[in-house]
């Protein structure tokens, strides 16, 4: 097991590694849950007066997201209350005479260190521990904190390179979500156990129930993996309508996987009952899957199977959310997402709900995280923890 803030020894200097990526609209990065889960970690570590510099990234080099964190730094400054200097640097000598002149208590935020092309290049972690990056910044600190859970399952010179010089730590949102992500794979439930599974993935949601098949006593499907499963089942849905491009490249590359799955779950894989879409006039309109003909797009499961879900989500020992249901920031469209974690919310049981939309789908509907044993911000990492695969930074920290 790797070490935490806990195990932390008073007056150290600390690198802290965050994930703070976040959309960016007409140039600007957008607040989002991940700022107020790292702003915790931050605090606590300049309330026990340790000097703290961080490093994060932003987009990927070629990308409009790709842009510096000095609106990151402004961001998490409201968050905490305090100011988080920025630096425009992120090894450089502006960078280390701002991370010597730290004082207690006092946070900065380095540039982008995506903007470090040794961040990005595939080597191994030894060799990562041997970039400029961190054998320049290493010797400035005596700690190391990773925190960056949702770039866990990324092996760069800022997640893995660092353990192998420092005394490195899990911050607190790394422990977290370790902790809970991994719970499919390492808890055992008296109960019944299910996962649900939407959004525009199918290819991630088809790999994890190969894996968790021994773990996980049902599966409620919908969204785009929903429709390609009905397709195998023989109805006529999933595929391309109106322009669409979400199902038929996923049909093509899964369709013999959907099949197998299908035929070797059997009763396991819960499929929609019924589909709601955009009728003529603006309205939500559902239509039963008996005798369906895909004219329009479907973007919500329908009442009756939201009715079943809910049901069997209450029967439920643990529940397990990947996806959303459907296209919920359409009010017309959230009932099968909201109603099912509306149910999960209700009950005492075990529940996870991962992947940022349907994350974002509790604060835009009123629901209260603390319904939730968890709720993750990660995306690829949630992926990795569920199915039982190693994630790099979790190697680096227990190394």
């Amino acid at each position: 097991m790797f070490g935490t803030l806990d195990d932390l020894p008073d007056d150290r200097r600390v690198l802290v590694r965050i994930d703070v990526n976040s959309p960016v609209e007409d140039g600007a990065v957008q607040d989002n849950k991940r700022f107020a889960r790292h702003a915790e970690t931050l605090a606590e570590l300049a309330d026990a007066g340790h000097p703290v510099a961080v490093l994060a990234h932003q987009g990927r080099p070629g990308r409009p997201t790709f842009v510096g964190l000095e609106g990151h730094a402004e961001i998490l400054s409201d968050h905490l209350g305090r100011e988080v200097r920025y630096v425009p640097d992120t090894y450089g000598e502006r960078a280390l005479e701002a991370i010597r002149g730290l004082d207690a208590g006092e946070i900065l935020l380095l540039e982008n260190v995506r903007m470090v092309d040794e961040e990005l290049a595939d080597r191994t972690p030894e060799a990562h521990a041997e970039s400029a990056l961190v054998e320049t910044l290493a010797p400035e600190f005596d700690a190391y904190v990773n925190d960056a859970y949702s770039t866990a399952h990324r092996a760069h010179a800022s997640i893995v390179g660092f353990p192998r010089v420092m005394d490195s730590y899990a911050g607190r949102v790394m422990e977290a979500e370790y902790e809970a992500n991994s719970a499919i794979q390492e808890r055992e439930f008296d109960g019944e156990v299910t996962m649900v599974l939407g959004g525009t993935k199918a290819d991630d949601l088809i790999y994890v129930m190969e894996r968790v098949e021994h773990k996980v006593d049902r599966f409620l499907l919908g969204g785009i993996v929903g429709e390609l499963f009905l397709r195998a089942a023989g109805h006529d849905v999933g595929y391309d309508v109106e322009d669409t491009e979400f199902f038929d490249e996923q049909w093509d590359e899964g369709e013999g996987t959907i099949r197998e799955l299908l035929e070797e779950y059997g009763d396991r894989i819960k499929l929609p009952r019924d589909l709601a879409y955009e009728d003529d006039a603006g309205e939500r309109a559902e239509v039963s899957l008996e005798g369906v003909e895909k004219e329009t797009s479907f973007l919500d499961v329908g009442s009756e199977t939201v009715a079943e879900y809910e049901s069997l989500v209450e029967e439920s020992e643990a529940t397990f959310v990947k996806g959303a249901l459907g296209v919920f920031e359409d009010e017309r469209f959230a009932e099968g997402t909201v109603g099912v974690l509306e149910a999960i919310a209700e009950t005492d049981a075990f529940s996870v709900v991962g992947g940022g939309d349907t994350a974002r789908a509790i604060d835009l509907y009123g629901l209260e995280e603390e319904d939730f044993s968890h709720v993750s911000i990660a995306g690829g990492a949630y992926v990795r923890a569920l199915t039982g695969e190693s994630l790099p930074a979790i190697e680096a920290l227990e190394r």
